[in-house]
């Protein structure tokens, strides 16, 4: 197992409420293996890996575990953190030309974060970041180490990102919704890039997105989030196939593609809440087609419905 996350709680003191925005979720990733978590804008889906990353701000109050190779990384001071980011956890952020430095060129850029973790000389450095830009596949890379993030596609953006985030061979990768700007030939070039990275690497990855086609695409294992909660674990075929919680198949009828009912596309009902006005008990309740008077005053709890997929929702499912 090389990450464990057991039981993550997060609050914010500034916050004059008492609900969690995190609220108690587990995660098992094992090497080699592919996750996504998935959800709607404000399920904690980012905040979750912030908080693996230890990137996350210093007003957050953070309790559980987060065992990344047996060492509990809530214990770690920022210095010892340091050693740990960039080299064996390691970020792609969603846009590429807010986290790109824009007075620095690329080669700067890459080689920043291989002198963070290495001695090596200035001819070394470049000689790697010219490799990492091939294997990123940008082409003509010796021609890309002077340009700037602005003189460079969103697609070619992306790429540089992922040669940062690749360029020390992680053990985790966290890729926060890396293809939510892309057009559709670049987004699948993208998601086959960071497969055959992972398989190469054996490197883990932590793919955030609310898009399930791309999660078809790319994902071994699936957890769904909604409100700060795990609601449905599975693999990825058994999630496509049969995925119970009503809030994951209403966002498998919502995608694009879905087959219509009544001549209309598919919605979820009404829309997430803030985080001051969860509901009492299931906190999907407000939305849920299925919604019984225990769903309104009871908390369901993440539980095994089968082998390897865990649901949490009091809805007979007839297994």
């Amino acid at each position: 197992m090389l990450l464990n996350v057991k039981d993550l709680k997060i609050k914010f003191k500034d916050d004059k409420h008492d609900n969690y925005t995190v609220n108690g979720v587990n995660l098992n990733i094992n090497e080699g293996e592919i996750v996504s978590l998935v959800g709607e804008s404000g399920s904690g889906k980012s905040l979750t890996s912030l908080a693996i990353i230890r990137l996350i701000s210093e007003s957050a109050q953070i309790e559980g575990e987060i065992n990344f190779k047996g060492k509990n990384l809530l214990n770690l001071n920022e210095k010892d953190m340091c050693l740990i980011r960039g080299k064996d956890i390691s970020i792609i952020f969603q846009e590429p030309m807010v986290a790109l430095n824009p007075l620095f060129n690329v080669e700067k850029q890459i080689g920043e974060v291989i002198l963070e973790h290495k001695k090596l000389s200035k001819k070394e450095v470049r000689n790697m970041v010219i490799d990492l830009l091939e294997k990123v596949k940008i082409p003509n890379p010796k021609d890309t180490l002077k340009k700037y993030p602005h003189e460079l596609s969103g697609g070619m953006r992306q790429r540089v990102m992922i040669a940062m985030a690749i360029a020390l061979k992680p053990k985790l990768l966290i890729a926060d919704e890396p293809t939510t700007a892309l057009d559709v030939t670049v987004q699948k070039e993208i998601l086959n890039l960071l497969k055959d990275i992972s398989k190469e690497y054996n490197m883990s990855v932590i793919f955030i997105t609310h898009d399930l086609d791309v999660v078809s695409e790319i994902a071994d294992k699936v957890y769904v989030m909604y409100l700060g909660k795990v609601v449905e674990e599975a693999n990825v075929y058994e999630f496509f196939d049969n995925a119970k919680h009503p809030y994951s198949q209403g966002l498998l009828l919502s995608r694009v593609g879905s087959d219509l009912i009544n001549n209309r596309f598919f919605s979820i009902k009404g829309n997430v809440p803030t985080i001051d006005k969860i509901p009492k008990g299931c906190s999907f309740n407000n939305r849920c087609d299925y919604c019984m008077d225990i769903c309104k005053n009871n908390e369901p709890k993440l539980k095994e419905i089968c082998d390897n997929h865990k649901v949490s929702c009091f809805k007979n499912f007839n297994i």
